[in-house]
């Protein structure tokens, strides 16, 4: 399956924002020797070389947008809806298995019970659409606001997973 997820970092240009972002991004699929791969593979949407993934997939997003613009507001917007809204989806099928089943049923994953319990307490993956310079995922909206509080020049990139 296919998501877009969102670097924030913190660059002086639009160039150095995609390279960090792209570090990223690569720490996430475990190009990394010291991280683990949370996504198969990434694409940027500077890349024209792809028909199945990026802009062939998804249309024409910014490569990289200042936080503090209007195309950066909203890619920060649509991420961190996305975030709230699989929290939320996942939370009521936590909170639906606890009043349903029984111990036993929820120990045997039934109707993907420990998924959903798994889900909302993942810090990246699928649930997570936000992450931080260091690839460590956006959970909760005061992080996010201490984050956008304490940087100087900050940029949000965008690129097309795969999980």
């Amino acid at each position: 399956m296919h998501m877009v997820i969102y670097a924030l970092v913190e660059a002086s240009t639009e160039d150095k924002a995609l390279s960090t972002g792209k570090t990223v991004f690569e720490r996430l699929v475990g190009a990394d020797p010291h991280a683990c791969a949370v996504f198969d593979y990434f694409v940027t949407f500077d890349d024209e070389d792809t028909t199945v993934a990026g802009k062939a997939r998804w249309g024409d997003l910014p490569i990289a947008a200042a936080v503090d613009s209007e195309k950066g507001q909203e890619l920060l917007d649509r991420g961190w809806e996305a975030t709230k809204a699989e929290f939320e989806r996942n939370l009521d099928q936590v909170r639906e298995a606890l009043d349903e089943l029984s111990s036993e049923e929820i120990m045997r994953d039934e109707n993907l019970a420990r998924h959903a319990f798994h889900q909302v307490g993942a810090y990246d993956g699928p649930t997570i659409f936000l992450y931080n310079e260091y690839a460590n995922g956006i959970r909760h909206r005061e992080q996010l606001d201490r984050l956008l509080a304490e940087s100087e020049d900050l940029w949000i990139v965008p690129a097309d997973v795969h999980f």
